[in-house]
């Protein structure tokens, strides 16, 4: 009876979770019986130790967890409601922190909910992909020697092996203007790009072929009406006879060359423009190359990588996020993994909950416990 008079005026109130007990009272008194309260032992009238017992830590965590979530949940359903009111346009009325993030894929303006469910899927994606060294077979010497050749024609310096390397994917205006510093004109350097072309055809022969495995990832893409766009720094119409020789004229739903950007490699200038023309937002397409200019040009761009050791090795191509020696390496579901949203993409995320070991509950409180007790007595 005394300690149960002790108890309840050192707390004030009567304690919300635990019980009562000592020795000498009934235990038939419970309230919950899920924890216990610290009990001061009195002798002769005075407070001499004090007894903490464990508390139920643990059960209160875990109503603390089910608590954030039903407020998480209520935010939710009051951004639903606004959004069906609104006509789904919440994008303006967002505040941050809200759960779920928005899904860059999504399109309300797609009121057909199917259509906006395909789209948010990793399913939802499109390939982009570079023309020799990816899908053709490459023979960089012969890019190299048709600079030599233009070099010596037109009086110029002979050109050293780092800058020949360094001019890699880049248009051959940019190289000549920005690069070479053969001249500023433009109509002299649209002349000098266009002799150097004519000198690269003339050593190449007009010979195409398929790099193992390309022909037959191509057909795989075709199959799931996988949507593909084709990017290269050659003129037009070089490229499309080339792809009417090999026999895939009609494969890519949009092509990109010289004549539709500014700037080849390392600028995302090509890789952006086709996504633009497939529809689809740059995180959902996948880049196919085979340099680490490719790579950089597509991360700038926000978009995966996929690099194909033809010209480089394996180990040199660390950056990307795919490294194959083949395309008929990859499945599809290697593309779906690589076109899934990220959370580091949605900018926030839901705050994770954790549970505490038992151990560690009982170690800190008792710990706590004890300083306390320590200080009010």
């Amino acid at each position: 009876m005394v300690e149960s008079i002790a108890a309840t005026s050192l707390l004030g109130h009567r304690p919300v979770c635990g019980r009562y007990h000592s020795s000498g009272f009934s235990s038939t008194r419970k309230l919950f019986g899920v924890g216990r309260i610290p009990v001061p032992d009195f002798i002769g009238g005075k407070v001499v130790r004090t007894n903490f017992r464990r508390l139920g830590v643990k059960a209160i965590k875990a109503q603390a967890m089910e608590l954030t979530k039903e407020v998480y949940s209520s935010r939710k359903e009051e951004r639903t409601i606004r959004g069906f009111q609104d006509g789904f346009d919440i994008d303006a009325d967002r505040k941050p922190g809200l759960w779920p993030p928005e899904n860059k894929a999504d399109k309300p303006s797609l009121h057909n909910p199917l259509l906006r469910q395909e789209r948010m899927g990793c399913g939802w994606l499109g390939a982009i992909f570079e023309w020799e060294g990816v899908l053709i077979e490459d023979n960089p010497d012969l890019e190299n020697q048709a600079w030599i050749t233009l070099s010596e024609e037109e009086g110029q310096s002979p050109l050293l092996g780092y800058t020949l390397r360094r001019i890699e994917g880049m248009k051959n205006e940019q190289a000549i203007s920005e690069v070479f510093c053969w001249s500023r004109d433009p109509a002299e350097v649209k002349r000098l790009a266009s002799r150097k072309e004519e000198i690269y055809q003339a050593l190449q022969g007009g010979i195409y072929t398929f790099r193992s495995g390309s022909h037959e990832f191509v057909n795989v893409l075709m199959h799931y009406k996988i949507p593909m766009a084709l990017v290269a720094t050659r003129p037009r119409k070089t490229l499309e006879r080339a792809i009417g020789e090999i026999g895939i004229k009609g494969v890519f739903t949009v092509i990109v060359t010289a004549e539709d950007v500014h700037r080849g490699k390392p600028d995302p200038e090509m890789f952006l423009y086709a996504s633009q023309q497939l529809n689809f937002i740059p995180e959902r397409c996948i880049v196919f190359g085979n340099s680490n200019l490719t790579v950089e040009a597509a991360h700038d761009a926000r978009m995966k990588c996929v690099a194909v050791a033809s010209n480089h090795p394996v180990y040199e191509l660390g950056a990307a996020d795919l490294v194959v020696s083949r395309l008929d390496e990859l499945s599809v579901v290697d593309l779906k993994n690589l076109a899934d949203i990220e959370m580091a993409e949605f900018g926030s995320s839901e705050p994770e909950l954790e549970m505490e070991t038992e151990e560690d509950d009982d170690e800190s409180y008792s710990a706590s416990s004890t300083a306390a007790g320590d200080d009010f007595w």
